[in-house]
């Protein structure tokens, strides 16, 4: 395991900034960077679902992985200043706050070119609806980590329904126990298992 991953999924947030500012100083990709981080992430969730971790830890390496990006975010847009792919609604839905794995797709969808809007935590369904009108975007992704949020993310879709916009839209859903099941039960589209994945589905959305 390579030093910036290893210290990710150790949780050790000076390491992490040390080794990042080093390695950006060594005219290393920041994209390159950005992967090693994803890796420790990977780490920390699977530690997460083991019982080895817990929430404390996931918010830990959430707010590690934000500092980090706030240094990394303009030096991989940097260059990607042309015609944007596509636009992306993103949130974590009405009664969950977390954003670990929300953090990840919305920077690895804003390096593969695309306009991200990012509602944050705890969105409401009308905020999402209002988001959907204000910027045509064809997609929206929802996140949420815990089971009872797959009601949430069903009423969300609904909501879409509601305010005529669920036949151009296209729905990808994320997080936690999130399988096939859960995309038939809620409504979505389609579920993305990780954060590459979930760019993927972009892709073919738009």
């Amino acid at each position: 395991m390579n030093p910036l991953t290893k210290a990710m999924a150790d949780l050790e947030d000076d390491v992490v900034m040390e080794i990042l500012q080093r390695q950006l100083k060594d005219n290393r990709d920041p994209f390159a960077i950005l992967q090693d981080l994803k890796d420790g992430m990977d780490i920390v969730g699977d530690l997460f679902s083991k019982g080895e971790y817990f929430l404390v830890e996931l918010v830990m390496s959430a707010d590690i992985f934000k500092r980090a990006m706030q240094i990394l975010e303009p030096l991989l847009l940097e260059g990607m200043k042309g015609e944007s792919k596509g636009k992306v609604v993103i949130g974590t839905v009405q009664g969950d706050v977390h954003y670990l794995g929300k953090s990840l797709v919305v920077a690895f969808l804003k390096c593969n070119g695309y306009e991200v809007y990012d509602l944050g935590e705890d969105v409401a369904p009308e905020k999402f609806v209002e988001e959907l009108k204000r910027t045509g975007a064809p997609v929206l992704a929802l996140s949420g980590l815990i089971t009872t949020t797959h009601d949430v993310m069903r009423s969300t879709i609904d909501a879409l329904k509601e305010g005529g916009l669920r036949d151009r839209v296209r729905v990808i859903i994320g997080g936690g126990d999130i399988d096939e099941t859960i995309v038939e039960y809620t409504g979505a589209d389609a579920f993305g298992k990780d954060a590459m994945s979930a760019v993927d589905l972009v892709g073919q959305f738009i």
